[in-house]
């Protein structure tokens, strides 16, 4: 199975946190304390990613390491994802509304883990919220652009994710995830389009191995 700890290094979609043994209870994470304008600016936020249906774009991702990479990023709502990186990293995640499928292609190796133990879980989900199993732990506004960075509240020692999103109109441009070690993750939204149809084979899981080698899709 693919440790949080590997998907970070390679992509933040989901930017993936580090999946550490649970030997002792975290402790619960602090929440903003949010003023009324605040809170309504997490609702708008929160309504907003839940009217997300589709998403397509091209992505920049930094790593802690300062290594950067680009690629194309599909998404469906909920469960289903798609990140293909341009060479020469030889990497696509595809996740099909149950699992996630690592695949390498230039070692060939798969490994897969579940939507719900990777950062993709704040966009990916079926209801996003910002209460209960969410907790904000930071809101910032400047003009034009609001952040907000929430953790699980139930794991929150295994990192956050920020949000970036331009306001008025509101749109996501931009997510950076933290890992257990503090090492952040950042993707960008080069040219984000909403809303238009993708093909179910996008999100289809076809292992290259069955099919001599060919990338499904």
């Amino acid at each position: 199975m693919l440790k949080r700890r590997e998907f970070v290094k390679i992509a933040a979609a989901i930017a993936i946190t580090a999946a550490l043994p649970r030997l002792a209870r975290a402790a619960a994470p602090v929440a903003a304390k949010l003023d009324d304008a605040a809170k309504a600016d997490v609702a708008r936020i929160v309504a907003y990613l839940n009217g997300i249906h589709t998403l397509e774009s091209h992505i920049e991702q930094v790593a802690a390491d300062g290594s950067d990479s680009t690629g194309m990023l599909y998404v469906e709502r909920p469960g289903k994802l798609r990140l293909q990186y341009d060479p020469p990293l030889p990497v696509m995640i595809i996740a099909d509304g149950a699992g996630i499928y690592y695949w390498d292609s230039k070692l060939e190796q798969l490994s897969e883990t579940r939507v719900e133990d990777t950062p993709a879980w704040f966009l990916l989900r079926p209801d996003i919220k910002a209460v209960g199993d969410v907790t904000v732990t930071k809101f910032d506004r400047q003009p034009g652009v609001l952040r907000m960075t929430m953790v699980e509240t139930r794991h929150a020692d295994l990192g956050s994710v920020t949000l970036t999103l331009t306001d008025n109109p509101m749109q996501l441009r931009q997510w950076t995830v933290v890992d257990a070690q503090a090492r952040p993750v950042t993707v960008t939204l080069t040219d984000p389009r909403f809303g238009m149809a993708i093909s179910p084979l996008m999100f289809q899981w076809i292992d290259p191995r069955m099919t001599k080698g060919r990338i499904p899709g």
